[in-house]
């Protein structure tokens, strides 16, 4: 039976779950999400299982959690290939019925010896000669597969691709290509065009690797008298070198750019900009996006991955965040146990460390780690510190500074701040010369937040614990 799409765009984002989600997968994902938003439209996605060799359910459940913490939800159910097989092979028994397809009972070696006979050994590209195609069917009990029967009276297929304009193929590229396997197996292409249909599939926004199998899909969109629908290839993501994107460059799975400490919404931000742009404008809201997108202000060219800048935009969105975000954020996606981790601190000292740590950090897990740093009191002091600022009243100074903070009737920050500056005004000295010390012993070595915001969060007791640590190391 015919499927036909609907007017209302319906895109969607099929990954084979042979891996996590890796970061090209999700740039994709996204470019269709917001595709469909910016056009009221429908965001799917389907699982694509046919590889069962490398299929694991491991990397089904990844790749729906990683598209989760990015927002990216299907608006319909998910649907999986392999549960369609009955239907799939339906629509096999209805092409082999109308002659579009046909069973071919040439073992590899046959078709081999043929191409080699015909074109010389040296010939790279194996081409099937349609051996079987005119033949009477055989038992079909015999081990066989199914091939399509490529049209013969055209000389080139073209489509119209959204982002690269007119994109053709000269026919002699292709042969009569395999859509079952000798065991039964469906294969991509064709299990692609048949959920595609069913799914009413209006548009379909990939990564400009699928070009190759876009007009074998069309073909098969075609004989099944399936309308077929626009596409649209991404540009490649780049490594530095202008090469295909590695691992050391950053193709890494989302899984891991979430352990590492980046915020989905700083990760698609920077992913929607490798590749497609809106003026010099660089930090987007995501009604921004949804209201700017557009597959016309998609390259041609591949972008090139930038970490540096990467690191940039997280830095960004984790300076906007309120505390209370961050600390809801470390506790939802990378460390539910962190307040176990620092049990000596309420949840108002971590948000008040957090407010104060943010500014410093361009990860979450920079941030996670400067205040498990900031809770474990220093156990050695940056020697290059302790050379500059400790001199021969420092003891003294930081004996005061104990004095001071003891009589203190509030124990405030600017109560802290007030204090200390009346003392250095009435010893004559900088401030420096009280708070530099005052960071080495609290922190280790002199970069810190503000040292007397500091004093004022970890408290009294802890401070002065601190300093005379430090006094006795020093005094050594």
């Amino acid at each position: 039976m015919m499927t036909t799409n609907t007017q209302a765009i319906r895109v969607r984002f099929a990954p084979s779950p042979t891996g996590h989600l890796h970061i090209g997968g999700l740039r994709t994902a996204i470019f269709n999400w917001l595709f469909a938003r910016h056009n009221n439209g429908t965001f799917l996605v389907r699982i694509e299982d046919t590889d069962r060799e490398r299929f694991k359910q491991e990397y089904v459940d990844s790749i729906i959690a990683s598209l989760q913490w990015s927002g990216l939800v299907s608006d319909e159910p998910i649907v999986v290939q392999s549960e369609r097989l009955p239907e799939h092979t339906a629509l096999v028994e209805q092409l082999l019925a109308q002659k579009k397809v046909y069973r071919c009972y040439c073992s590899e070696q046959e078709v081999l010896a043929r191409h080699a006979q015909k074109y010389g050994p040296q010939d790279a590209f194996i081409k099937y000669d349609g051996h079987c195609r005119d033949r009477e069917p055989k038992d079909i009990s015999l081990s066989s597969v199914i091939r399509f029967a490529l049209p013969r009276d055209i000389q080139h297929i073209s489509f119209d691709d959204m982002i690269r304009g007119t994109v053709t193929f000269d026919m002699n590229q292709f042969d009569d290509f395999i859509i079952v396997r000798s065991d039964g197996r469906p294969v991509y292409n064709f299990v692609v065009v048949a959920d595609d249909a069913f799914m009413n599939i209006t548009h379909v926004v990939r990564g400009e690797d699928h070009i190759p199998n876009t007009p074998k899909q069309i073909f098969l969109f075609q004989a099944c008298g399936y309308v077929v629908p626009q596409f649209a290839h991404l540009p490649l993501i780049l490594g530095p070198s202008g090469d295909k994107l590695s691992k050391r460059d950053g193709a890494v799975s989302a899984v891991e750019y979430k352990a590492k400490g980046y915020l989905p919404e700083a990760l698609i931000n920077y992913l929607v900009r490798l590749g497609w742009s809106h003026g010099d404008q660089e930090k987007f809201t995501q009604d921004e996006l949804i209201h700017l997108f557009s597959l016309d202000q998609v390259g041609k060219k591949g972008a090139i991955f930038d970490t540096d800048k990467l690191n940039w935009m997280n830095g960004v969105y984790i300076r906007e965040k309120t505390a209370q975000e961050l600390f809801n954020y470390i506790t939802n996606y990378l460390a539910p146990d962190f307040i176990d981790a620092v049990p000596a601190w309420n949840e108002q000292q971590v948000l008040q460390l957090l407010q104060l740590y943010k500014d410093r950090v361009l990860l979450m897990s920079e941030l996670m780690e400067a205040l498990i740093a900031l809770y474990t009191a220093p156990h050695t002091y940056l020697q290059a510190d302790v050379d500059k600022w400790i001199g021969s009243s420092t003891s003294a100074h930081l004996h005061e500074f104990v004095q001071i903070i003891e009589k203190l009737p509030t124990y405030t920050v600017d109560s802290i701040t007030d204090a200390v500056k009346t003392w250095c005004k009435a010893q004559g000295i900088s401030l420096a010369h009280i708070a530099q010390p005052l960071r080495i012993a609290l922190v280790g070595k002199t970069a810190s937040p503000g040292i007397f915001d500091l004093v004022s969060i970890i408290g009294k007791q802890e401070t002065i614990s601190r300093i005379q640590i430090f006094l006795r190391h020093i005094d050594n």
